[in-house]
């Protein structure tokens, strides 16, 4: 429990500082790209611009002020959940992020559950059969998926499955087909890493000592695999997943897109062409917050999956 409590306090500090440092660099470099939102607002609404009504509007929502005073409003802001309101919806900037954040984090999921569908199984039949035709076959599959852009396998799924056999909806999100090709599409973007790092960590784990003892003990051979060598090779794709959630929450953005998913994807991709820097703003606080849970989540595991973590001991 001591262990467990100071991976949260270590974490939640690590929130405090990324918080501050990400929030201010996103706010410094907003006001430097090149677009004005008061322009934007004005065309949403379909004013005639005046040279008054864009200062008013420009003092209305604080942009008139320095650049650190507009920043320090804000991060007030934040520190009591207030995200502010989309300069062009209208609307509270957490409600609109919190209506579209479980959709993405449900093809998140099922990207994973694809993932993990791949990866371990051809990663398991890499290592156990070290160059012969499955270890051939693993790494064929691995280098091809690297080779293919996640949207352009994402448009030949939609050819082949929706326009090709009609079996899947092309895009939208209500049923559990429309579930299917995003995810797909999710997993198999990802798999190619996670199958080779499986495989090479494989292949020393079965090589180590404490493997051939438990072979002299008569494990049978499927115990083995699955107790000890694939138990103790699922940390450093543990570890992959924590330096990797950050591009899979960026990765997710175009596979939304393309499907017409209602996530995030959208609402960030308007915003940035719309300008709207709460809206902006806080979807980047959003993410981050996730990456640092996710690595919280990921440290904790570790305590589960390595249980000389779990005691103070360190690896040999």
């Amino acid at each position: 429990m001591q262990k467990v409590l100071s991976i949260i306090g270590s974490r939640m500090v690590q929130l405090v500082i990324m918080v501050l440092i990400l929030s201010f660099v996103t706010f410094l470099l907003m006001k430097l790209t090149p677009g004005d939102p008061i322009r934007a607002i004005l065309k949403v609404d379909d004013v005639i611009a005046t040279t008054a009504e864009e200062e008013r509007l420009m003092k209305e929502y604080g942009f008139d002020q320095p650049v650190l005073v507009q920043y320090s409003r804000w991060i007030w802001s934040v520190a009591q959940f207030d995200l502010g309101e989309s300069i062009i919806a209208k609307r509270p900037v957490l409600d609109m992020i919190l209506s579209r954040l479980p959709a993405t984090i449900t093809l998140s999921i099922g990207g994973l559950i694809v993932l993990f569908l791949i990866s371990v199984p051809l990663g398991t039949l890499g290592a156990v059969y070290e160059d012969r035709w499955p270890d051939y076959l693993s790494r064929w599959i691995a280098l091809v998926g690297a080779s293919i852009p996640s949207f352009w396998l994402g448009l030949l799924l939609i050819y082949f499955f929706s326009l090709k056999l009609n079996l899947l909806p092309v895009m939208g999100k209500g049923t559990f087909a429309h579930f299917v090709l995003p995810s797909i599409t999710l997993g198999v973007a990802m798999a190619p890493m996670y199958i080779r790092l499986l495989r090479e960590r494989l292949i020393s784990t079965l090589q180590s000592s404490y493997i051939e003892a438990a072979k002299a003990r008569g494990l049978l051979k499927s115990r083995i695999l699955l107790f000890h060598a694939l138990r103790g090779s699922l940390i450093p794709l543990v570890t992959m997943f924590g330096l990797s959630i950050g591009s899979l929450l960026g990765g997710i953005t175009v596979i939304e897109i393309l499907f017409s998913w209602p996530g995030m994807g959208e609402l960030i991709v308007n915003a940035v062409m719309q300008r709207d820097y709460p809206v902006i703003q806080g979807y980047i606080l959003i993410v981050g917050f996730l990456v640092v849970i996710t690595n919280l989540i990921v440290d904790l595991l570790y305590l589960v999956i390595n249980p000389q973590i779990k005691q103070g001991k360190e690896l040999v």
